[in-house]
């Protein structure tokens, strides 16, 4: 049997009432995700386990490689079940990793099974998940529906399609489906097929032919993309850049479109100057902006070449922009365009630092207008979540906190939002235990259901 009880990292009493009274039964909104809007529109039955635990999951196979597992394993021409086997023996031994915990919860949340995940368990847990698949045809809306979720971003780049979100409304799964505005293609302007996906956003909208003509451009998509209610934005950027003179940044842009490759100065310049126009479209706009710095990019260039992107060869950057994440948040002060802003941190030497300037642009606009965004990617992980409500509570308001999302290619994922939430009441139920907060349960209470639900709803005007 699994080792997953119900008071599973619930440490005292304290703990177990506000969870099981409190957050266990709030709905989920899951303001930040990678779910495809085309597989929910689709609600295609899965056919085996493997297709909704393992494709396309990089957290799980940069696992799989932590133990030496062969290619042909992960991403490889190796059959499902094959691949399926070497996950479950991998993550046998896999003590402490979020995997090891996560997993365990996936399995018996969705399919009731509650056999250890390891090698000698693995055909087993094939055979019962895929009988219990076959036996309830399961699909992406039933799997976020049954996760009692209610809202859901998608991450949607400037030139994908809108249509198919007018056509999820028409469904009536019992939850709402709308893309958050990332422009990430267009501000990665060194990246090899950055005129392919120019020519994309022409498509859509003007010739490119210099910066006034893409501003135009990303404002004509950002209102495609309201219509079809869009709240929020998302922009990813190894470090804050400086932002330049428009002029200089006009003259990058136009030499890249004739051509020419950018030096590294010149695409700093083109990103510093394209992450403040773009924050401050979405200050005019209304539109959150979530801002993911910190994570250093497609480190393993031969596996790029075969693989792609997003495919686990990322880890954490040590670039330390905060002056110049300083000057970019006066500026878009100072000009009244100052967007609500969730500020997501994959270095957590930096949480200090960034959790102080955060607090030099708060305003009566929006409680918490400024985010310290939960733990991320490579900290969503039970020392990284207890690290974040530390640093939070010590120099923020907890009171205000958004909370968690799932960041997450997988229809399986939303357990994460019960493993924070457990690792949220087990932090605050050994404060009151400890004698260092109230102990009035109801007014803990109704804090933890603002920080599992109720603050993100009203953040986003949902």
């Amino acid at each position: 049997m699994s080792y997953i009880k119900d008071d599973f990292l619930l440490e005292n009493e304290s703990a177990r009432n506000l969870y099981f009274g409190y957050a266990k039964e709030m709905p989920i909104f899951d303001y930040h995700c990678h779910l495809s809007e085309y597989q929910i529109l689709e609600n295609k039955p899965f056919n085996d386990i493997f297709e909704i635990w393992l494709a396309g999951d990089h957290y799980k196979w940069r696992l799989m490689r932590n133990y030496g597992v062969n290619e042909e394993y992960i991403t490889g021409s190796k059959s499902n079940k094959e691949k399926f086997i070497a996950y479950c023996t991998t993550l046998g031994t896999a003590f402490g990793n979020p995997l090891y915990h996560w997993s365990q919860v996936e399995l018996k949340e969705y399919f009731g099974c509650e056999l250890e995940i390891n090698a000698r368990n693995a055909e087993a847990i094939w055979d019962q998940c895929n009988e219990y698949i076959k036996s309830n045809s399961i699909t992406p809306a039933s799997l976020i529906k049954d996760s009692n979720v209610t809202h859901l971003f998608t991450t949607n780049e400037v030139f994908d399609k809108l249509e198919v979100f007018k056509e999820l409304e028409k469904k009536n799964y019992g939850f709402s489906v709308k893309p958050a505005f990332r422009a990430d293609k267009i501000m990665n302007i060194d990246a090899s097929a950055y005129l392919e996906f120019i020519g994309k956003l022409e498509a859509l909208t003007l010739p490119l032919k210099s910066i006034d003509d893409l501003e135009k451009a990303l404002e004509m998509r950002l209102q495609a993309f309201i219509e079809v209610g869009a709240k929020a934005s998302d922009i990813a950027l190894e470090c804050v850049y400086t932002i330049p003179e428009k002029e200089e940044a006009n003259k990058v842009f136009v030499s890249v479109l004739a051509g020419n490759k950018p030096s590294e100065e010149e695409a700093e310049c083109f990103k510093g100057y394209l992450t403040y126009y773009l924050m401050k479209l979405y200050g005019k706009y209304n539109i959150a902006t979530e801002l993911h710095i910190g994570a250093m990019r497609n480190n393993n260039s031969v596996m790029l070449s075969k693989l792609g992107l997003d495919t686990g060869y990322d880890s954490i950057s040590d670039k330390n922009s905060i002056s110049k994440l300083s000057r970019l948040l006066d500026r878009l002060n100072n000009e009244g365009y100052m967007p609500k802003l969730i500020l997501f941190n994959l270095n957590p030497k930096m949480n200090t630092e960034i959790m102080s300037l955060m607090g030099c642009f708060q305003d009566d606009s929006a409680k918490g207008k400024v985010q310290f965004g939960p733990a991320w990617w490579f900290l969503d992980n039970k020392v990284g979540m207890e690290n974040h409500l530390k640093d939070l509570c010590a120099t923020g308001h907890i009171g205000a906190f958004v909370g968690m999302l799932t960041d997450s290619r997988s229809f399986l994922s939303y357990p994460r939002h019960h493993y924070f939430r457990r690792i949220l009441c087990n932090y605050l139920g050994t404060l009151m235990e400890n004698g260092e907060m109230t102990r009035s349960r109801d007014l803990v209470g109704s804090v933890v259901k603002d920080i599992c639900y109720n603050n993100s709803i009203a953040y986003f005007g949902m």
